[in-house]
C-alpha cells in the first residue's frame, strides 16, 4: 500500500507508535524479571505501565481520525525488543546483565523519541490537536531516558565494572 502525503504518513506512523507502545509494555515487563537491581526493576515496571497508557492514548487519537489503530506494526521496534530480551538472557554476571538492560532500554527510548519527535512536528504542521499528546509522550520518553542515565551512573555501571 502506497502512503500518499503527510496526512497518510502521519496516520501510518501513529499506528506504528501504538504498536510499539504495546510491544514495549510487554517487553519491559519481561526485562523487569531479568533485572537484579531493584531500582532498575521498578524502572521497567513503571515504564511498562506508561507504555500501556501511551498505547491507549494513541489508539484514541487514531479513533478520532477514523483510522484502525491495529493496522500497522512497527517492525523496527519489534526487532529492538526481541534482541534486548534474547541478549539479556545470555549475559552473566547479573551486574553486567543490568548494564546491558540499561543500554537496551535506552535504544527503545531513543527510538521512541525519534518517532514522537517526527509525529509531533507533523501534527503541529497540520494544525492537529494531537500535537499536545504527542509532545507529552515525547517529553515522557526524554524524562525516562534521563532517569535511566542517573540510575545507571549512580550504581548499575559501577557494579558491573566491579
Amino acid at each position: 500500500m502506497a502512503v500518499v502525503g503527510l496526512r497518510a504518513l502521519y496516520l501510518s506512523e501513529l499506528q506504528e507508535a501504538r504498536s510499539f507502545e504495546e510491544k514495549t509494555a510487554k517487553a519491559f515487563d519481561q526485562l523487569a524479571t531479568l533485572a537484579t537491581d531493584t531500582d532498575l526493576k521498578e524502572f521497567f515496571l513503571g515504564e511498562a505501565d506508561n507504555s500501556r497508557r501511551h498505547a491507549a492514548r494513541i489508539a484514541r487519537l487514531l479513533d478520532t481520525h477514523g483510522a484502525d489503530p491495529s493496522l500497522h506494526e512497527d517492525q523496527a521496534m519489534i526487532a529492538i525488543l526481541d534482541e534486548a530480551i534474547a541478549w539479556a538472557g545470555q549475559i552473566d554476571p547479573a551486574a553486567a546483565r543490568d548494564a546491558a538492560l540499561v543500554a537496551s532500554a535506552q535504544r527503545v527510548l531513543h527510538y521512541e523519541m525519534a518517532v514522537y519527535g517526527a509525529l509531533f512536528a507533523w501534527a503541529k504542521q497540520q494544525g492537529l490537536a494531537d500535537a499536545k499528546t504527542l509532545e507529552s509522550n515525547l517529553e515522557k520518553a526524554r524524562k525516562a531516558d534521563a532517569k535511566l542515565n542517573v540510575l545507571a551512573a549512580a550504581s548499575i555501571y559501577a557494579q558491573a565494572a566491579a
